[in-house]
């Protein structure tokens, strides 16, 4: 008898191949047969009119934190992810000395807007090895975990201060090829780096400081294990994009190692960069290189309210600068200041097409209530003022808690962005999941690829999208097993209705540790998510079993 038969569903391999019909059964972790699967089960699922899927693996998340208090990173699991990747963009929670992590936290806030009080009230700090850490994250894991260690973290590990002061010696860039051996022995699945994040007090992160012998040290290190190198490069800026894509291949060329970059955006000023960027990444391919863009499905949303810092006004010195050290009360008085008005508007001018545009979307008091879902126009008609006044006012109002959209800000031309997701050398990742959590869902990426690009546009079949986020990702990130139905494979699997997965509407909740909030997208048209064999969610029940792994990349030991 077999544990589990998944009965009469299309079976969508993950090959790029035809779907067929099929029953998929599983004994263990394990897929045992597809094919006609007369005998019983402990446990059946009828998936008629259905699609029989791998799980999905979303190469790009910040779910480093969140693993501590929710094994199952909600809600990725129930849009049919079965493995993520954190640890993106330089940081990761480990290696980290107890001395550092107030340092990290900051790091985290500033650059992944992650609240400093989910980190004060939803972390136990039990650990500081990478080794600690992964045993701590193994703790009812129901989601698989392929985790990167960041090379900021590994530099404040050795460096210690001197990490965001200086170029390494000699001696300390072999101290930390050491850590990354250990970290890599211990269940990395590569390494993260970054060319452009800020700290907490808005200095280069540590990896910023290093120098090209050092990166090369490190990716040294890599080509032992066959791991990858992930990094943010300059991508405000064709130029030094495509000089970071030029040093990531003789990087992927000498040492024999899969590199990233992230992110990837396509919009109405920078088609021609693009273009310029994705020639190079076929030039740099022909020549044996691996340098794997990443690109996101999703337009850009972003939300914002002045009670956090938002990198939507990072381009704005005043704006921000008021925003990332003031207090609740200093912000409100700043705003509330004529003088200090008259600079903040002339500041927002080069945006002035945006700020009208801009919907409220939330308040606390029941006043400004009847003003919710209008833009700043309609609101600043109605209050005889401007739309960036009217911004400011209701802030005030409000105790900083009006919260805003500016939505459709970019990638959000389907033809254009289609032709990237379609491209043989684009990796469909930069999710973000677990991160920006009051600035935009990051979560919901795969539905929307499903319902927008292949059933409504019809610019994707179901067989290529499935491979672009099953097949494709797990050969390049060396993750053993997963990535396909095929029998002896581990049985992650997604069963979704090809008529109805989407993303859900964006909604606001209070499920974030220290009375935080969030925005998410609950799920559409996906049935049940198997990881490890077992049903880790289901439209039905909800969460249930828990038999999560950690994955290292497959390790390629080079002779000497």
């Amino acid at each position: 008898m077999y544990d589990l038969v998944i009965r009469n569903g299309k079976v969508v391999d993950g090959s790029g191949l035809p779907a067929f019909k099929a029953d998929v059964a599983v004994m263990g972790n394990r897929i045992v047969k597809i094919g006609q699967v007369p005998e019983a089960a402990r446990e059946e699922i009828n998936a008629e009119g259905k699609i029989v899927a791998p799980g999905f693996i979303d190469p790009h998340t910040h779910f480093d934190a969140q693993l501590l208090w929710d094994g199952c990173a909600k809600p990725a699991l129930a849009h049919g992810v079965t493995t993520i990747v954190p640890g993106n963009c330089s940081l990761s929670l480990a290696p980290l000395k107890a001395k550092h992590r107030m340092k990290l936290v900051g790091m985290f806030n500033q650059i992944e807007e992650m609240p400093l009080k989910a980190f004060k009230e939803g972390v136990v700090w039990d650990w500081e090895t990478f080794s600690e850490y992964i045993t701590r994250i193994r703790k009812g894991l129901a989601i698989n975990v392929a985790p990167l260690v960041g090379h900021s973290v590994i530099r404040l590990w050795v460096m210690n201060e001197a990490a965001t002061e200086r170029t390494a010696t000699d001696a300390e860039i072999a101290e930390m090829q050491s850590v990354l051996r250990e970290c890599l022995d211990a269940g990395a699945a590569g390494l993260s780096t970054s060319y452009v994040d800020m700290d907490e007090k808005l200095l280069p992160v540590p990896s910023r400081y290093a120098d090209a012998r050092e990166v090369e040290a490190l990716a040294s290190v890599l080509g032992e294990y066959g791991r990858v190198l992930q990094i943010v490069p300059e991508f405000y800026d064709s130029d030094l994009t495509i000089a970071r894509l030029d040093q990531l291949a003789e990087l992927s060329l000498k040492y024999n190692i899969p590199t990233t970059f992230s992110p990837l955006f396509m919009n109405a000023d920078n088609v021609d960069a693009v273009n310029r960027v994705m020639a190079r990444v076929d030039e740099q391919f022909a020549r044996g290189a691996r340098v794997w863009p990443q690109v996101q499905t999703r337009p850009i949303d972003i939300s914002f309210s002045f009670s956090v810092p938002s990198l939507l006004f990072m381009r704005f010195p005043t704006w921000y600068k008021i925003m990332r050290f003031g207090t609740p009360d200093e912000i409100s008085a700043f705003f509330s200041d004529s003088e200090n008005r008259v600079k903040l508007i002339a500041e927002a001018a080069p945006l002035q097409g945006l700020w009208p545009t801009l919907v409220l979307r939330h308040v606390e008091t029941d006043a400004n209530q009847k003003y919710v879902g209008k833009t700043l126009k309609e609101i600043a008609e109605l209050r005889n003022t401007t739309p960036v006044e009217a911004m400011m006012d209701l802030s005030v109002e409000e105790g900083l808690e009006a919260h805003f959209l500016s939505a459709g800000m970019g990638h959000n031309d389907d033809a254009k962005v289609a032709g990237l997701l379609n491209h043989p050398r684009v990796h469909i990742g930069a999710s973000d999941g677990g991160a920006h959590i009051l600035s935009f869902s990051t979560y919901g990426d795969t539905g929307y690829l499903f319902s927008h690009f292949v059933r409504d546009l019809n610019l994707m079949t179901v067989e290529s999208a499935v491979k672009k986020i099953t097949s494709d990702t797990a050969a390049i990130w060396g993750i053993p097993e997963r990535g396909m139905l095929k029998e002896g494979m581990i049985a992650d699997i997604a069963v979704f209705d090809p008529s109805t997965i989407a993303r859900g509407e964006e909604k606001f909740v209070n499920d974030v540790p220290g009375d935080g909030h969030r925005y998410v997208r609950d799920s559409h048209g996906v049935d049940t998510v198997i990881v490890g064999g077992g049903i880790a969610w289901s439209e039905a029940k909800g969460y249930q079993d828990a038999r999560g792994e950690v994955l290292p990349g497959v390790r390629e030991m080079v002779a000497a």
